[in-house]
């Protein structure tokens, strides 16, 4: 069966942190596949925790970095495979197939990826910034413990 790059890019950029477009190209043995989806099913858990305790949870902040981690790595490899020429991924992912079955990547391929890029740095500003708001409020507040 071919694999096709957008269905890849379109799993990746849609559904990041599932490993949805790993399954896709190595079908339910892929490991990081399996690794991303616990990954940020972990995430998910971490967000609760952080929710429920007024995001003062060291394992909700850890848990909460793993689903960041997936969400991140599943844009990065959209862009990856997104720019891969289209000779190398038929040569990994459809060897042997005929010349008028072969992948020709276009503008979707493309849109995928800029906003894969877009999306990630994004997100990855955002989760920085209130890690580090995070951790200035807390240290604020354990001076303040100390103070008094």
């Amino acid at each position: 069966m071919k694999k096709s790059k957008l269905i890849f890019c379109a799993l990746g950029f849609f559904f990041p942190g599932s490993g949805f477009n790993c399954f896709y190209l190595q079908g339910l043995k892929s490991f990081w596949a399996w690794i991303q989806l616990i990954a940020f099913l972990g995430g998910l858990a971490g967000w609760g925790l952080l929710k429920e305790n007024q995001f003062h949870s060291a394992p909700g902040w850890v848990l909460l970095t793993f689903g960041f981690i997936a969400i991140e790595a599943s844009w990065l490899t959209t862009i990856t495979f997104g720019l891969r020429p289209d000779e190398k991924w038929d040569a990994q992912f459809n060897p042997g197939i005929e010349e008028s079955k072969r992948t020709r990547s276009a503008w979707p391929v493309v849109l995928t990826v800029i906003f894969s890029l877009v999306f990630g740095a994004t997100v990855m500003m955002t989760f920085l910034a209130i890690s580090f708001e995070q951790f200035f409020i807390s240290q604020i507040y354990e001076a303040k413990k100390l103070s008094q």
